[in-house]
Formats: C-alpha cells, structure tokens, sequence
C-alpha cells in the first residue's frame, strides 16, 4: 500500500497494487460538488495502465510457466492484455479449431506447439502461414494428423523465419509432403522420425532444398536408404545433429557422413545393415564427433566397434547399450578417447577385464551407466568408482551381484553423485544403503525401487537435503517412521515414489504433504492403508500435477475433492480400483481441475453424471475406462461426443456393439484412437495382507 497526494493539496489517497479501487482517507467533511466530482474521476482511473510496456515486458518475464497465471495478468487491465499478447512468444493450444480467435490475439507467436491437438487440418495450416507470416520459427506437428503437403507447403512458401519443423509420427506423408518441405529454405531443424513413406526421393528433395539444416531426424524412416543419406551428407554441409537409427543404410553412405565437418552428434541404432566392414570401410575420420550411439547394432562386433572408435577421437558421449561383450580390447579403444565424459553399456555383458580395463582408463567419466549389464561384481565396480572419482551419474540399475562393498566404495569415492540409480539390486543390505545418505549429500536423483531399505536407511538417505526425485517403489521394509524423516528433511523433493510400499499410512504422507511444498508427481499406488487424510494434506501442494492411488480402497470422493481445490495444476489422476470415489469428485474435478489430461477411472463408482462431467475439462485427452458398473451406453457416448480434445480413450470391448458405429467413426475422425479391451472383471479388490504375505516369503 502506498499513500500519494498531489500538488494541489487534495485528499490523500492510499493506492493499492493488487486492485482497481484506491480509497480516499478523507481530510475535510465540507467538500464542493466539483472537488466531489474530480475525487470520483480519479478513484475511477486505473493506475496499471500508466506503466511503461518495457516494464510489463519485466514482470511477463519473471512469471511462473503456468499459463493460468499469465492469463490472470492480462485481466488486470485492458494495456496489460494488450501487452501481454504482444509479449507471447510460445503457443500450445488446445484444438486446431481454436487457432482461429488464438491467433488473432497472439500475432507475434515465434514457436507453436500442436502436439496436443490431434487433428490439424491443412486450412488450419494455412491459417496459421497467414497470421504468423513473419514471426513462426518453430512449429510443433508431431502429435498431429490430418494435414497433407499442401498445408505443409503453404507453411514453407509463406514463413519464410522458420528454422524448426517437427513432423514425427506422421506416418501417413509422402515424398510430396517432403517436397513441399524442401521448400522452406531457411530450415535449420528437421524432425521425421516414423514418416515410413518417405523415400530417398523425398529426402532427396529436402537436401536440396533445406542446404542450412543443423539437425535432421530420420528414425525409423524405412524407406530412406544409402542414396537419400549421401545426398544429405554432400548437400547439407552444416549438419550437426543426423538421427538414422533404425534405418536402411549400409555401409555405403558412412564415408559421406563422417566426412560432415561439422557433424557433433551421430545416432546409428539398431541399424542391422552395419557391420565391421562397414565401419572398416571407412577411412577418414571425424574429429568434430563428441556424442555417438550405436546401441543395438547386432552385426557390430567389438572389432569394428574399436575401428569406429579410432576415427572419432572427440568423442565426449558413448552409448553401445544392448551389444555384444565389453571386453578388453573395446576397453582399450576407449581409454584413447582422453575427451571421453559419458559412457552407457546398458544391457551389455560386461567381464572382469572390461571392468578393469575402464577403471585403468586415464579419462576422468562424468556419467557411467551399467543399467542391466550382467557380469558386474563388486570387484569390478569398485575399481572403476575408486578411479573415477568424478562421477555426478551412476546407473547400476538390476546388477544383481554387487553388494555392500560395492556401495561402500561408490559412496566414498564419488561424493559428488547428484544421480544414482541403483533399481533391483538385491544383495544390498539394510545397513549399506545408509551409505549414501551419510556421504553423498549432493544427490539430486535416487532410485532404490525393489530393494532391501528400511527406516534406517531412509533416515540416512533424508540427509541429502538436495533430493529431487526419489523412488523407493516396492521397498517393503519401510514404513511412517521413515517418511516422517524423510518429509521433515527433503523440502525440494519434486517427485516421490512409494508404490506398493505396504507399511505406509496416513501419519507418513501428511508429513510429505506439510514437507514438501514443491511436489509435483507422488505415487502411492496399493497403499492400502492411506485414507482421505493423506490426500487432504497433499492438496497443500500446490505444484502437484501427477497422482496416482490406484488400489487405495480407503479413499473416497472427500479426499479426491480436496485434491482437486487445492492442486489446480493437476494433469495426471490414475484412481483405479478406488471403490469409493464416485460423481461428487468428478464435479469438484470438473469445476477446479481444469488442467487434467489423463485419468483411469477404472472400477470406481462414476456414472453417467460424472463422466459427463469430466467431459466439460478441455484439457482431457486420454482417458481409460473398465468395469464401471454405473456407466450406461449412452452416458458414455455423450461423453465422447462431448469431450473434444481426446485423443485415446481405452474401453471395455463390451460397449463396442453398443454404440453406434457412425458415432464411433465421428469420434475418431476428430483424432481420437480408440483402444477396445477385453479385459475381465476382477470382482474381489487387491488385499494388502497378500502382497504383505508374499513380501515376507521373499524375505524369509
């Protein structure tokens, strides 16, 4: 509140920044009907709108990234509307049928994002060539259908600042959608990953014409082969980025991509038609390459593998995942890689002296990432930590044989992990995961799912006051005494999952919920003994945008509703097998939760009513629906008929011949895939006495 008075000795007034009234504190009680009149004129002015547009432009640059919070702003006065759509620069609508009135808002849109509007028309395109003719930089299209290479081509002919086009998944364009792209001449990035119909024909086209592009996506394009990639290693000689994973080529074309003076990045995934003597074929090398993934390529033996190596000396990021053994000598090519920062050999066979080999590599590793590699032992481990000191990320992930030792020597020789993933490794004790919380108190990133921790150990592990993201899924060891540490110690924890952790109740998560004030995604699937308590205390988080309880047979609509008021940036409920929540949650979601894009709704206690409710969210793409006995056939298709924006709905194959087929072929028309399935009813809900039972056979 600030007091301001003018030169003319009037009244002062005392302004408030957060309204359009200001109060007069009064002076006199004898006033002329003229200074009466001047008083109201001047409470009635609103004082945002004298504020310079550089100024507003300040503040627009501060907000938060929710959406809801910008559009607040441009209601407190007409200039802030005003400026507030000349200041948006990113757009991510809805529905294509809303660009229409967006964009003549939104003039000065430089990047569009349509990956969540399933259909977009080749009107909708041109449309959009015709309002952001001179600001489109970026557009969004890889989530969308229904648009052909005349929309495409009056996008390229009409914007001619457009540098990035995503079209992944549009599986159903030609060679003559990649024509019409070839005429967008400024274009820098290029993303057509799954566009099966595209030949070398087509991408003959886009070398051609697109002679600047930096990055070019071709994943999966089966039709591309030797041919479209060496035209596009000879014409775009700028290319930094090229993705050919799962494609065609063979040797042939490889000479001509390495010989890209500029090429950084190179992802060769499971392309089966490389082998050694491709890679033998190559006789020059790369020097500019730093991040290369040849993951999944069958032929390639540690022989070529080492080849390939020798040619690209600047390599600073590996990935050789899902191969053949790393022995020896694939190590000794590695350790002349002296620029080497990140290495994943996820789901290799890995022996002794491969381990030993990369822990008497000279490199300093940032990242190492054994993720499914058998052969790992607590010999091997232990060297490769006790060198490489430097390690910030460490995926360990299912090396079922390391054990205490191995974490003893990763927590004294890596204090500087802000990762560890360390999923399934069962030989870890209790007591070896204290650990981690009592060095490594700079981690960010914790997966401990499936494994051995108790109290004791998630005390330890609350000493790292930095954790982000924690998964201790199915740790069956745990229970309210350590969440309670846990939500007392972690305030920045953003992501928390406890699935299945049977031992948790309301006392654990209420503490998580007055803890942890920035959580966005909690996971407490089937644990059974959670009431509306715990929920009601996480509507105290106000950044929650994923929750899931499916199983959680004690929660009702109460608990749900206080959900849905407090956390309005909600967008992912799974309630499955949630017997008791019913339509009145569905109105209080319906009413506050006006970001939700996905819920499974499966075995609850919704009807017509609620779903049809549901229906009025805009936001609702993706929705799962078994087993609601008091769903009628005509509920559910007002339902669909209502709800615009799905995009997948998945339902039991029950209601198929119920419903009219030229209904179902409508909502399908607008974008929406439906998934029928036969999926029979489970009658009796999953005890927790069960999985507690089994649980304790595990570890008997």
């Amino acid at each position: 509140m600030e007091e301001i008075s003018d030169c003319c000795g009037r009244a002062p007034q005392t302004l408030d920044l957060f309204s359009k009234r200001s109060y007069t504190i009064s002076c006199s009680h004898s006033r002329s009907k003229k200074q009466r009149l001047c008083m109201e004129d001047e409470m009635s002015v609103n004082h945002f709108e004298s504020l310079a547009e550089g100024v507003v432009f300040l503040i627009l640059d501060r907000l938060d990234q929710n959406p809801l919070d910008k559009k607040s702003f441009s209601l407190v006065s007409r200039s802030f509307h005003a400026i507030e759509s000349s200041h948006r620069r990113t757009l991510r609508p809805l529905r294509s049928d809303l660009l229409p009135a967006v964009l003549s808002r939104y003039s000065s849109v430089s990047h569009l994002d349509l990956s969540l509007c399933p259909r977009v028309s080749d009107a909708a395109l041109a449309y959009i060539a015709r309002f952001l003719r001179l600001s489109l930089r970026s557009i969004d299209l890889s989530q969308s259908r229904s648009f052909s290479y005349a929309g495409i081509e009056r996008l390229a002919l009409s914007c001619a600042a457009l540098v990035e086009i995503d079209l992944s998944n549009a599986m159903d364009l030609s060679d003559a959608a990649a024509a019409a792209i070839g005429r967008a001449r400024n274009l820098e990035r290029l993303w057509l990953a799954r566009c099966k119909m595209v030949t070398d024909m087509g991408i003959g086209c886009i070398a051609v014409g697109c002679s600047n592009l930096r990055l070019l996506c071709l994943k999966w394009c089966l039709g591309v082969t030797d041919l479209g990639v060496g035209l596009v290693a000879v014409k775009c000689r700028k290319l930094q980025c090229l993705d050919i994973s799962y494609t065609t080529i063979t040797h042939n074309c490889l000479p001509a991509i390495l010989q890209l003076p500029y090429l950084e990045d190179l992802a060769l995934v499971g392309c089966l038609g490389i082998d050694d003597k491709a890679l033998k074929s190559v006789k020059q090398g790369c020097k500019s390459l730093e991040v290369l993934d040849m993951s999944n390529c069958q032929h390639v033996t540690h022989v070529g593998l080492s080849y390939m190596l020798s040619r690209a000396p600047g390599l600073r990021q590996l990935t050789f995942a899902y191969h053949c053994s790393v022995s020896h000598s694939i190590s000794n090519s590695i350790e002349k890689l002296s620029k080497l920062q990140t290495l994943k050999l996820d789901g290799c066979q890995v022996t002794s002296a491969g381990l030993r080999s990369i822990a008497s590599c000279s490199i300093s590793l940032r990242e190492l990432s054994l993720s499914k590699c058998s052969g790992v032992t607590d010999e091997g481990l232990s060297l490769i930590v006790t060198k490489h000191k430097d390690l910030m990320k460490l995926d360990i992930t299912c090396c079922r044989n390391i054990s205490d030792v191995s974490l003893a020597s990763i927590t004294s020789s890596c204090t500087s992990l802000t990762s560890l993933r360390m999923e399934s490794c069962s030989q870890v004790s209790s007591k070896g995961f204290c650990l981690i919380g009592r060095r490594c108190h700079l981690l960010e990133e914790l997966d401990l799912t499936d494994n051995d921790l108790d109290d004791e150990g998630l005390k330890a592990i609350s000493g790292c006051h930095k954790l982000s993201s924690l998964k201790i899924g199915i740790c069956l060891k745990i229970s309210d005494e350590g969440l309670i540490t846990l939500g007392k110690s972690c305030s920045e924890l953003q992501e928390l999952d406890l699935y299945r952790s049977v031992g948790i109740t309301d006392k654990g998560v209420v503490e998580i919920g007055h803890g942890c004030p920035v959580l966005q995604t909690i996971n407490l699937a089937y644990c059974t003994e959670i009431t509306d308590e715990s929920l009601r205390s996480l509507s105290k988080c106000s950044k929650l945008s994923t929750l899931e309880i499916r199983g959680c047979h004690r929660v009702s609509s109460a608990g749900l509703s206080a959900i849905s008021m407090g956390c309005w940036q909600i967008n992912k409920l799974d309630i499955k097998k949630c017997y008791d929540i019913s339509d009145a949650a569905m109105l209080q979601i319906a009413r506050f939760s006006h970001n939700l894009r996905q819920i499974n709704l499966s075995y609850c206690s919704v009807t017509d009513v609620g779903l049809l409710a549901l229906a009025s969210i805009s936001c609702l793409q993706n929705i799962t629906i078994f087993h609601l006995v008091g769903l009628s056939p005509n509920g559910l298709a007002a339902a669909l008929l209502a709800c615009r924006g799905l995009t997948k709905v998945s339902l039991h194959s029950s209601f198929r011949s119920l419903i009219s087929q030229p209904l179902l072929e409508h909502i399908e028309a607008r974008g929406c895939f439906i998934r029928w399935i036969d999926k029979p009813l489970q009658v009796e809900q999953e005890r927790s006495e069960v999985w507690k039972q089994q649980s304790q056979e595990v570890f008997a």
